[in-house]
């Protein structure tokens, strides 16, 4: 029994994983076949790795069923679910909108930090409350406003160079955060204080606001705000 306990974690793990090869999948098709459908799904299955990601952890720490093969497969899992996917999300955005398939495999650089990230979280022992470098499914959250946005702007005609321009950006930035050395306030509650969970609060209420006025790419906007108040505020 206690065996089969443990393995709960890890089949939760394990389904983060392929959600992850689903939006791998789709987020491809999106590209080819020019398709919005697909790009939703892709944005689904992200989203339905994001919630077995928090589940694994939880039900790690509900039943007692801590490994270190559960924390490897967990940064195996959030690289494909939260690097490679979003990945490939840009890169479809790239070649199969805007014809600059050379240019688009710039995209690539956006799982090659994840990998870098996660590879340096799991041996630094600093980052038990806080982050140093921007979260990995921060980053997920992220492509999925900015493509959103980028989508929008391709479809209306509106400055479509700008907009790939924008994106190049990006690209070059976004990931260089995963890797930097600024430190970022976790979003996990200890309580319910107000004034200890302020910028939680504060991300949370914004998320809901740019979502509503937003759509999509309001999710974009909201990883924005978390990393500018990460860097104007003390860490606690």
């Amino acid at each position: 029994m206690k065996r089969i306990i443990g393995m709960i974690p890890n089949t939760i793990t394990t389904l983060n994983l392929l959600s992850g090869c689903l939006a791998c999948i789709f987020a491809l098709k999106f590209g080819f076949e020019h398709s919005l459908h697909y790009f939703r799904l892709a944005v689904i299955m992200i989203g339905c790795a994001a919630v077995f990601d928090f589940c694994d952890g939880f039900a790690a720490r509900l039943l007692h069923a801590y490994s270190a093969l559960g924390k490897e497969l967990d940064s195996l899992a959030d690289l494909v679910s939260f690097g490679v996917a979003p990945g490939l999300m840009v890169y479809s955005l790239l070649s199969g909108y805007t014809g600059a398939e050379w240019m688009a495999y710039l995209a690539l650089f956006i799982p090659a930090m994840g990998a870098l990230r996660l590879a340096k979280f799991n041996i630094d022992d600093r980052q038990t409350t806080s982050f140093i470098g921007l979260p990995i499914p921060a980053n997920a959250i992220f492509w999925i406003g900015a493509v959103s946005w980028a989508l929008g702007c391709f479809i209306t005609g509106s400055s479509p160079q700008v907009t790939v321009f924008i994106i190049y950006i990006c690209v070059m930035i976004v990931p260089l955060l995963m890797v930097s050395g600024l430190r970022m306030f976790s979003l996990k509650f200890k309580n319910l204080d107000w004034r200890e969970n302020f910028r939680r609060y504060a991300i949370i209420v914004a998320a809901i606001l740019f979502v509503i006025f937003c759509g999509l790419s309001g999710l974009a906007w909201t990883i924005i705000l978390y990393i500018i108040l990460s860097a104007l505020l003390p860490q606690r």
